[in-house]
């Protein structure tokens, strides 16, 4: 079916691209022409259908690279998620991971990365939607992410103390068909007595064989990772993002490393700071200079050349699925310019996921994941909240 989506302008995705009374024609799943209006009409057959949408911008999906669908956001606090999810069926547990990848698909989120589930339950909703058997993004999934016995996220069920055991375990999550692995290189907040966040879980030696044996599947790694320690030990063994990236040191220390974050801009290791739409209510909570060492650590990244890339560690108490716009503010209180910080959310977020010439732009050949917004987020990042329409490859969304 072919369709033609026109608006007062197209920002194909690039920061700086922009299309003034633009265009973009779909056939199908299939993005087929991008520019302005007058050269795309020209290419679209007679009888092509066409929405105009006044006042209003064209741009890719967006892409969330860090989610937990197995998480209910709405739990009173850790404990009760947790609870939660030990308890739940894995039908019950389905089927609510099902409708919060539809949350975020009607917010705009074509495309997301779940980063940690139970019992590779991830994969399995990401088969009923390319089936076709349920409505929801693209999703990239990590299956149950490994840890240390009794470390961050045990509860999840792949925790491994040996290198035998970590293969093993990697084996296993791939056999549940996933798409990354996911390892807890530090240790967490939410998971009652398991290492701080600052600590490593797993030496350089343990990374190493953790990715060794992905990489021999087909399978790049994630690594969870908020001490200085994990995220440099993390990278040396080859792991493709960094999740948090703290460069925590202690309870309210940071230490960062320029020559790690040198190393991680030459090889093209991102880093995604799963910061939640709370992130006003913390930098209230915390003295200033605290503050700036949780986020200051954002800017000082990338005027290191580290790709960022955007999510939201949607799951957490108070992290919904459907506010990615409301996470992405951080950034330009942060001094982000706003084309940048687009860029990061489909661009950028894309290739990261080795997803860079699937989706993430406006380009023929592409994927037709679109989001329609009324005004220019370029001057209001906040209008990315206010969805006119939402294609996911090519199928509109309700």
């Amino acid at each position: 079916m072919l369709r033609l989506i026109t608006a007062d302008r197209v920002l194909p995705g690039p920061e700086g691209e922009c299309v003034e009374d633009g265009a973009v024609l779909v056939d199908g799943t299939r993005v087929v022409a991008v520019g302005p209006c007058r050269e795309v009409l020209a290419l679209a057959p007679e009888g092509t259908g066409r929405q105009h949408f006044d006042g209003a911008t064209v741009l890719p999906g967006l892409v969330n690279a860090h989610v937990h669908l197995a998480f209910d956001e709405t739990s009173a606090d850790a404990a009760a998620l947790v609870e939660t999810v030990r308890t739940a069926s894995d039908e019950s547990l389905r089927h609510a991971m099902g409708r919060r990848a539809l949350a975020a698909l009607r917010s705009g989120v074509t495309t997301l990365r779940d980063c940690g589930d139970r019992g590779g339950l991830a994969a399995r909703v990401r088969d009923d939607i390319t089936a076709g058997a349920a409505r929801g993004p693209r999703i990239v999934a990590t299956g149950p992410p490994l840890t240390v016995p009794g470390g961050h996220c045990w509860f999840l069920g792949a925790a491994a103390g040996s290198d035998r055991g970590i293969r093993d375990q990697v084996r296993r999550n791939a056999e549940l068909g996933v798409d990354m692995i996911k390892v807890m290189a530090s240790g967490g907040q939410i998971t009652p007595h398991s290492p701080p966040s600052w600590t490593s879980q797993f030496d350089r030696d343990q990374l190493r064989v953790l990715v060794a044996e992905a990489e021999r599947l087909g399978l790049p790694v994630a690594a969870h990772a908020h001490g200085t320690e994990a995220i440099r030990d993390a990278v040396a063994a080859g792991a493709r993002t960094i999740e948090h990236c703290s460069w925590m040191t202690g309870q309210r220390s940071v230490r960062r490393d320029p020559a790690t974050a040198a190393e991680m801009a030459a090889r093209g290791v991102r880093a995604c700071a799963a910061s939640s739409r709370n992130w006003r209510t913390i930098i209230e909570k915390l003295p200033p200079e605290v503050a700036e060492q949780v986020y200051g650590r954002l800017p000082w990244m990338a005027e290191r050349g580290v790709d960022l890339i955007t999510g939201t560690d949607a799951g957490l108490p108070g992290s919904p699925f459907d506010d990615l716009a409301g996470a992405l503010e951080l950034y330009a209180h942060l001094g982000f310019a706003p084309g940048r910080i687009l860029e990061m959310a489909t661009v950028s977020s894309a290739a990261a996921l080795g997803l860079g010439e699937v989706t993430g732009r406006l380009a023929a050949g592409r994927d037709a994941d679109v989001l329609v917004v009324h005004g220019d987020p370029r001057a209001d990042l906040g209008a990315l909240a206010d969805v006119c329409l939402v294609l996911a490859r090519g199928a509109v969304v309700d």
